[in-house]
């Protein structure tokens, strides 16, 4: 039985996407996350292209069922596409999406992606009120429309590889990607050996330094230089 103070998701609409860069583990974060929405008895409606396709709507929003993430857990890069959107920075471009999301009776959005796609979000969560009031003075929905989905709930999963974001112990991509790093770097050590060279590796993580920092003491590096300690 469902307690009472039991938020019930029965019916209800979730829209999910993934944007940015893409990395390692988003397939498996959509389909655990989807499957988990289809379990509560709510429907789910992946969106291609990021943001982009959520301004331009159309067949970039769809409806999936249970089997249509099978196979998918194993696969890199996202299956849902990715792509930056420079429509979706201006508020014209976000009351699209409102609009599209509207039309489709959604108003619960999982977002998938880096610093600036979960701070897109959040802008966007914040300006939703303001967007149905226009689109209902516009006449482009209805009161009921506006009343039912009068509010966004968004939910943040961090995809990124560099493990930069506070309150969670590992991002998205972050063990794929030091992975790979620690296999690029033992290939690289017995040149240096051979000849007697020191090797400079420059590592990706912009001001975190978690992967350069992992990767040196997996690999034996005699220096490590991270953004925190420069």
């Amino acid at each position: 039985m469902m307690n009472e103070n039991t938020y019930d998701f029965t019916g209800k609409k979730v829209a999910i996407l993934t944007s940015g860069g893409d990395s390692q583990g988003m397939n498996s974060a959509i389909r655990s996350c989807s499957r988990m929405v289809l379990s509560l008895g709510a429907r789910i409606f992946p969106v291609k292209w990021g943001y982009q396709g959520l301004v331009d709507g159309g067949e970039n929003i769809k409806e999936y069922f249970w089997n249509d993430f099978s196979k998918i857990i194993h696969l890199g890069g996202t299956i849902l596409g990715s792509a930056r959107c420079k429509d979706f920075m201006k508020e014209e471009g976000r009351q699209k999406a409102c609009l599209n999301m509207v039309l489709h009776g959604i108003n619960h959005l999982v977002i998938i992606g880096g610093d600036g796609s979960l701070t897109g979000a959040d802008i966007f969560r914040s300006e939703w009120s303001n967007h149905l009031s226009a689109l209902y003075d516009q006449g482009k929905i209805s009161l009921s429309q506006k009343n039912e989905l009068h509010n966004l709930s968004i939910v943040g999963m961090v995809g990124s590889i560099d493990n930069d974001f506070c309150g969670t112990d590992m991002t998205i991509g972050c063990d794929s990607a030091l992975h790979r790093i620690i296999e690029c770097v033992d290939s690289i050590i017995t040149t240096a050996e051979s000849h007697r060279r020191g090797f400079v590796i420059e590592i990706m993580g912009r001001h975190a330094g978690y992967l350069a920092l992992s990767s040196g003491l997996s690999v034996g590096a005699d220096f490590v230089f991270i953004p925190e300690f420069p």
